[in-house]
């Protein structure tokens, strides 16, 4: 069991001078095991702080967290995080860096090699097993991300804009892989984006936070997912409908941000 449930969550953060910042607002939501979601919304409504409350980074102030059946208190090997940087190992081989979290778990050294060799094929990087990570590309460099994350096999994949820093090319070949790494895995992931295109793309269902104190506003299902398993990127992204929902969602974040900046201009 792998679900996440997500109960009225509150987050308040005190500031230096003895004021305080809400953050979240009751959050409630309902994961269910194996799904992709998307979590989109305008600059400071919360997503970030969200991902972490469910990874056990923060301590929510009010409400709770729940995955695989239990009651989230701290980090957890069952919960993986991949972020926006890789926030690998520098001075590692490739192979070195997914091995990593089964060394420490003290798993034989023979069933290590096998599952590296396995998921560096999975990912792509098959020959790069020797290679020092600082000498590989962003983009491979979040293939090592991610498949030292799978080498733990946590039954949660959390997502902080993985591929936030990649160029374009590279960002839509890594949402394949991303898209394809979920349906052979069976892996629940919640994937945090600002880009309204990726979250429609990668997500089967897409959250829609509204700003500070973010809030679900928008709960959708979506069939791009599903379709890009057997179609063509582009020709999913070109769809009618694709662009229709894309247009509508930019045009919901669009008002809300402009509400945001009027409300920092009559502050002012």
């Amino acid at each position: 069991m792998s679900g996440i449930r997500i109960d009225d969550v509150s987050m308040i953060y005190t500031l230096p001078d003895g004021g305080s910042v809400k953050a979240l607002d009751r959050v409630a939501l309902d994961i269910p095991e194996g799904q992709m979601v998307a979590i989109l919304g305008p600059s400071g409504c919360g997503k970030t702080t969200l991902l972490n409350i469910v990874a056990g980074f923060l301590k929510p102030t009010a409400g709770a967290v729940v995955a695989g059946g239990r009651t989230v208190t701290g980090p957890d090997a069952d919960r993986g995080m991949v972020f926006q940087q890789g926030a690998l190992f520098e001075w590692m081989s490739v192979a070195e860096n997914v091995g990593f979290g089964p060394r420490m778990a003290g798993r034989p050294r023979r069933e290590i090699a096998a599952l590296v060799a396995d998921l560096l094929g999975r990912v792509g990087l098959a020959g790069f097993a020797d290679t020092p990570v600082y000498r590989l590309s962003g983009g491979m460099q979040q293939r090592v991300a991610l498949a030292r994350c799978l080498a733990n096999d946590p039954g949660v994949i959390l997502m902080d804009e993985p591929l936030g820093a990649l160029d374009a090319l590279t960002r839509e070949k890594m949402q394949g892989l991303v898209l394809r790494l979920w349906k052979e895995t069976g892996k629940t992931i919640v994937l945090i984006t600002h880009s309204v295109e990726e979250a429609l793309f990668l997500g089967e269902r897409l959250i829609v936070m509204a700003p500070r104190p973010g809030r679900v506003v928008r709960d959708m299902a979506l069939p791009f997912a599903e379709m890009a398993l057997v179609e063509q990127a582009r020709s999913v992204k070109a769809s009618a409908e694709f662009v229709r929902v894309r247009e509508e969602v930019l045009s919901m974040i669009w008002s809300m941000e402009e509400e945001i900046m009027g409300g920092a201009h009559d502050g002012a």
